[in-house]
């Protein structure tokens, strides 16, 4: 069983490497070797806590709460949703159909009728005698819970990419069901902008425009329907009226609508989910689409403001506006994907690729050519005080950036080299009038 490493030290604070020896092969080289040891890793099988015994599969398992997946990657969680993605983007960069038939594997073993049923009992015995509290210690929760952007969104965004490649009838339920809960379920503010209801009632959280775009814009796809897509650009407008800070340029974590406050902290992940989410709708929005043109310069007023905020060795901070906060990986990694996507769709000038191309440079330091993922931030919510931010820890190989990392890393791989004009080529533009 793969653990995570979670640790605050003083080189996470001091914004220092990790001490491993960072990558040096390609973007794609690298993309491929966490994909090959996530892959390795992922064991697909169950085990319970009490007694150790490990199971392949859950058919005829008297039902314990002490069962568990084994291992993380077999999980249901909103960031084994961004890691299918990311995996399958892999596949189709390299052509190499394991990344591929890895998704299909995981999520196949999760709607296993059985594994799936055991799950369900577990579930439905430990809400009985414990409600909402007693469920988050159970594998797979999020699956049936399904009352919040975290439990289905990028899982039902991943299920619709896969749905894609191969009808399946169990993925597709589910992706109604999502759909179900997303357009008529999910809570909204008059005006349609998707909020939660905590920590007070209807707060707006900078994560969740990707938990919902990475969805609705899926659905516009497999569907053509241009409701998802019209309710996703509003989605983004709505969250930028809310959340962006015009003097910094750059969006708040959060804005609290029953006190008309906006959150202490410009996260770097939170604004890493913002830029993502536009990256995805734009790369599928409909080129006649009406609100095209005002999500390209949302995109690039996005764009300019983090650009602004990199730090001297490439990588963005924990806050990017606090230089004395830690380096971190994942909000870097959503900047140099969704910079270097824009570059290569012509939605931004392409000088900004040399900003990617630094952002790279920095994530190669918290990556190894064995495939090792390094300062990830642990997850994250809203808190009122910066001390949370800057103390939370950080941690190594897992989901949380392990799929935004890959997304940068193939995004990478296609990018163009920065090249600038030279100045001897203009000279002769300049007329000297005698």
């Amino acid at each position: 069983m793969m653990h995570k490493t979670l640790a605050l030290t003083f080189a996470a604070f001091l914004g220092t490497a990790s001490a491993f020896s960072q990558a040096t092969l390609s973007p794609e080289q690298v993309a491929e070797a966490i994909g090959d040891r996530i892959i390795k890793e992922t064991p697909y099988t169950f085990v319970n806590k009490q007694t150790g015994q490990v199971y392949n599969n859950l058919k005829g398992v008297p039902v314990s709460m002490d069962v568990k997946v084994q291992n993380e990657y077999n999980d249901w969680h909103y960031t084994n949703g961004v890691l299918n993605i990311a995996l399958l983007e892999l596949a189709d960069a390299t052509n190499e159909k394991k990344y591929e038939s890895y998704a299909f594997k995981n999520m196949d073993f999760v709607f296993d009728k059985d594994n799936l049923g055991y799950f369900r009992k577990q579930y439905d015995q430990a809400f009985k005698e414990g409600g909402w509290k007693a469920i988050r210690k159970l594998s797979w929760h999020m699956i049936f819970r399904g009352k919040r952007l975290d439990d289905n969104g990028p899982m039902g965004a991943g299920l619709i990419e896969l749905q894609m490649r191969r009808a399946t009838p169990a993925y597709l339920e589910y992706i109604n069901e999502t759909n179900e809960h997303l357009l008529y379920s999910e809570p909204r503010l008059d005006d349609g902008t998707i909020a939660r209801i905590w920590p007070h009632e209807n707060t707006i959280w900078a994560d969740d425009l990707f938990m919902a775009i990475s969805f609705l814009c899926r659905m516009g796809k497999m569907t053509g329907d241009v409701k998802y897509f019209d309710d996703a650009a509003n989605q983004v407008l709505n969250y930028t009226k809310y959340l962006w800070h015009p003097g910094k340029q750059i969006y708040y974590h959060c804005y609290h609508t029953d006190t008309k406050e906006l959150g202490v902290a410009h996260w770097s992940r939170a604004n890493g989910w913002m830029l993502m989410a536009q990256a995805d709708l734009l790369t599928m929005l409909p080129k006649d689409h009406p609100k095209r043109a005002a999500l390209i310069e949302n995109f690039k007023q996005q764009v300019s403001g983090v650009a602004r905020y990199q730090g001297k060795n490439g990588l963005w901070h924990q806050l990017l506006d606090k230089p004395d906060s830690y380096e971190e990986v994942t909000g870097t990694a959503m900047f140099v994907f969704g910079i270097a996507r824009g570059v290569r769709e012509g939605w931004i000038h392409p000088d900004f690729i040399y900003v990617a191309e630094q952002g790279l440079k920095g994530m190669k330091t918290r990556l190894s050519d064995a495939g090792d993922v390094t300062d990830i931030c642990v997850g994250t919510g809203i808190m009122p005080s910066l001390a949370y931010y800057y103390n939370r820890p950080v941690q190594k190989n897992a989901p949380m950036g392990e799929g935004p990392v890959i997304r940068a890393l193939v995004e990478m791989s296609k990018a163009k080299k920065y090249s600038e004009i030279s100045a001897d080529s203009q000279y002769d533009k300049i007329v000297v009038k005698k």
